[in-house]
């Protein structure tokens, strides 16, 4: 059967130090003694100069190790109800993570045209889904097609993007038929004009529509994340619809 509309998000859905001198041969006695201190400090002053020299560069290191991977990494699995983080900039000029060195990536400033799921097959172009009359998200026109929450979030940017899709109608099979086979790890690609982004799956669940998680799905992310949203579980034949949503939650990188 044909899957209902979405619900909308208003209702439901070390440094080693350097060793110490060693092998100074002492010289003969001279005729006029010179003071005992003088030679202590010929020796200690390349001493000293090479330990600051070696503390400056570990600080330097470890400003620019430390301070490149670690915030932007955790914010992967902050909660969606959490605050924006101070990292969370434009995504799609943001450096390749762990690579502080990396050239920029190029702006995303293309709408959202196509999304790929090899594991399943899903090779879908994108309609542009809103907020319906009835308050609800709208549903693909195209049983065979996929399409985004234009509303909220493009995939790609900060923030949780949305993609739904059904799952079958009165002819078979749609769009997002095999959703549930998605598992962590699988890819998720989205193509904005010439530029693609790839997300990796990290966990699916299911929701009973009347108990849909609005918060966890469309809630403010750090990070760029994506959700791919059908329908499933049983089907109510007097209301024409599935009981439940399957969400599948991924990230970019």
């Amino acid at each position: 059967m044909a899957a209902p509309s979405e619900p909308a998000p208003t209702d439901r859905a070390g440094v080693t130090p350097p060793a110490e001198p060693s092998g100074v041969t002492p010289t003969a006695t001279p005729s006029h003694p010179k003071p005992a201190g003088r030679g202590v400090r010929r020796l200690a002053a390349p001493l000293v100069a090479a330990v600051v020299a070696a503390v400056v560069a570990a600080a330097v290191w470890l400003g620019v190790a430390g301070g490149s991977t670690a915030a932007p990494d955790a914010g992967r699995w902050l909660p969606s109800s959490a605050p924006a983080a101070p990292w969370a900039g434009s995504s799609a000029t943001a450096r390749a993570p762990g690579d502080p060195f990396a050239p920029r990536a190029a702006p995303l400033t293309a709408p959202p045209t196509r999304v790929r799921v090899p594991a399943i097959g899903v090779d879908s172009p994108l309609e542009r889904l809103r907020i319906g009359a009835n308050g609800e998200l709208t549903t693909p026109r195209d049983f065979g097609q996929a399409g985004w929450y234009a509303d909220g979030t493009a995939p790609g940017d900060v923030g949780p993007a949305v993609i739904a899709g059904h799952v079958d109608s009165v002819d078979g099979p749609a769009v997002f038929f095999r959703l549930r086979e998605l598992a962590a790890g699988d890819t998720i690609e989205v193509s904005r004009g010439d530029q693609q982004v790839t997300f990796t799956v990290v966990s699916t669940a299911w929701y009973p529509k009347s108990a849909f998680p609005t918060e966890r799905v469309y809630g403010p992310t750090p990070d760029r994340q994506l959700r791919l949203i059908t329908c499933g579980g049983g089907f109510d034949p007097s209301r024409r619809s599935y009981r439940d949503n399957l969400v599948v939650y991924a990230v970019a990188g």
